[in-house]
């Protein structure tokens, strides 16, 4: 293990920190100021850097606060933890915002220091065994037992162009597989074209797959590719194949049969040089016997089946999923990556997450935005996965604007900064949880320049609210339709706006 760097002015409190530690076994190394610190990691024999740093706030040879943000462009997970006096207490919750694990107040506890410096060393180990799991798969995350068998299929599927069944339930990461199927395939570097069968009205598809010749049809005023010429000399991924209509699966069986289609309204027969690989959430089997899905087209996509397990089933998983969807989150909304501690990662294991991996994913997103602090504890996680009703869970901060500066007050008394507003006072309190998570984002936007937040927050919830439908549902549409209260055609098209795929 790497040491615990100290750095204080205090001659007595690096003696203290250093001979509790040794007592821990745990080695040190001590600095009088931040240039010290700086100058090490710049020299070689500084080797790989420390495990957890320990420093002070104010010190003769520079800030605690500018050591913090200049090691964290070099070693961006390393927990640093900041001692602080108490009339410094603003600014060490300034740096827990930007990116310390924790501040101590001085004078502090030693055993209590020592179990925050324990805290911050499995923090970091555990960010290390997470950075090498995603190195070692960084187009799929997975070790449990059934994913691995995934990774091993696509491995002897690398180099042939059979045609792939992709069973899974909705969430699950269907066309990930499929889009590594053809990134390791001969086909490689021919287009990747994705279709989601269920998506598209019934009187739309035909022309989606196969394209249309002018006047084919009212409104088909120019001649059209379809999906399959678009995907000419790559893979054509079909999903949701299960939902499509009984007349398409004859065309669709006979593009597989012989290689040849013919364009809506078109005369002259297309050769298709593509590979097909089709996904389902469905029981294809009961769908052949129960009359609505060619038994015979069954056969012919039903070459290689390749099963995807539920999120439930590789529950190990969940752990390096998280961290990966919390650091992808971060990136995405320019922030500081969050950590999560062991314990709210237990229950999240737990959790039996019916929208899988698309569903771990949303709530990671929901963290990042909505956690109060860096660290994410158990009673920061979404009331559906703490199985509470919605108001227990509700937020108990409040946003406060003065002077035009929103800020999020936290139960501990922390700070963050959120976008400018004028002046008011909302008390989050009084809201369920999602309704509070709603107010923070509309707030946020309405604090800049854009003119369209109508329009993305309401996109935002239709998405979420059809897809959790739809995972309720196990993928069937009008079942979602019906208790969602809208029609089927409406929900077909809010599926095609919004791009929701299965």
């Amino acid at each position: 293990m790497k040491p615990i760097w100290i750095v204080d002015d205090d001659q007595s409190i690096r003696f203290v920190l250093e001979k509790a530690l040794l007592r821990e076994g745990l080695s040190t190394r001590s600095f009088t100021n931040p240039r010290e610190v700086l100058a090490a990691l710049a020299t070689e024999d500084a080797g790989e850097g420390p495990q957890v740093l320990v420093s002070d706030i104010r010190m003769p040879g520079g800030s605690g606060l500018d050591l913090l943000t200049q090691v964290k462009l070099q070693l961006p997970a390393l927990p640093v933890i900041i001692m602080t006096a108490f009339s410094d207490l603003d600014s060490a919750v300034s740096a827990f915002q930007n990116g310390a694990f924790e501040y101590l107040p001085k004078p502090f506890d030693l055993p209590k220091a020592i179990e925050l410096i324990r805290r911050a060393l499995e923090e970091s180990q555990r960010e290390e065994v997470s950075e090498e799991l995603m190195v070692a798969t960084p187009e799929m995350l997975g070790q449990a037992p059934a994913m691995q068998d995934v990774f091993r299929a696509i491995g002897r599927l690398s180099q042939s162009n059979v045609t792939v069944m992709i069973t899974g339930e909705s969430g699950s990461g269907k066309e990930l597989v499929a889009r590594a199927l053809h990134k390791h395939s001969p086909r490689a570097s021919g287009p990747f074209v994705a279709i989601n069968t269920a998506a598209i009205p019934k009187d739309l598809l035909e022309s989606e797959l196969f394209g249309h010749e002018r006047g084919a049809f009212t409104g088909a005023q120019t001649s059209r590719r379809g999906r399959f010429e678009q995907a000419e000399g790559g893979t054509l991924f079909l999903d949701e194949i299960g939902d499509m209509p009984f007349d398409l699966q004859t065309r669709l069986l006979r593009v597989l049969s012989d290689g040849h289609f013919y364009r809506v309204g078109g005369h002259s027969a297309v050769k298709a040089n593509v590979r097909v690989i089709a996904a389902t959430h469905q029981d294809l089997e009961q769908r052949v016997k129960e009359g609505v899905f060619r038994e015979d087209l069954f056969h012919r996509l039903n070459v290689i089946r390749l099963r995807l397990p539920a999120l439930r089933e590789r529950r190990e998983d969940v752990h390096v999923l998280t961290k990966h969807f919390l650091l992808q989150s971060a990136q995405q909304l320019g922030v500081e990556a969050k950590r999560i501690s062991e314990q709210a990662l237990e229950i999240l294991s737990h959790f039996n997450f019916p929208g899988n991996v698309r569903q771990l994913e949303n709530i990671c997103h929901w963290l990042t935005v909505m956690a109060p602090a860096q660290m994410i504890e158990a009673k920061d996680l979404p009331p559906e996965v703490l199985s509470l009703p919605p108001i227990e869970q509700a937020s108990k901060s409040s946003l406060i604007a003065n002077s035009g500066e929103a800020i999020i007050v936290s139960d501990s008394g922390s700070t963050k900064a959120l976008a400018p507003l004028n002046s008011a006072v909302v008390n989050l309190g009084a809201h369920a949880g999602w309704e509070s998570a709603l107010e923070v984002e509309a707030l946020q936007l309405l604090g800049t320049d854009r003119q369209d937040v109508w329009d993305v927050l309401t996109r935002r919830f239709e998405s979420l609210l059809i897809q959790a439908a739809l995972a309720t549902t196990r993928g069937r549409r009008i079942e979602a339709a019906v208790k969602l209260g809208i029609g089927r055609n409406t929900i077909t098209r809010k599926i095609q706006e919004l791009h929701i795929e299965g």
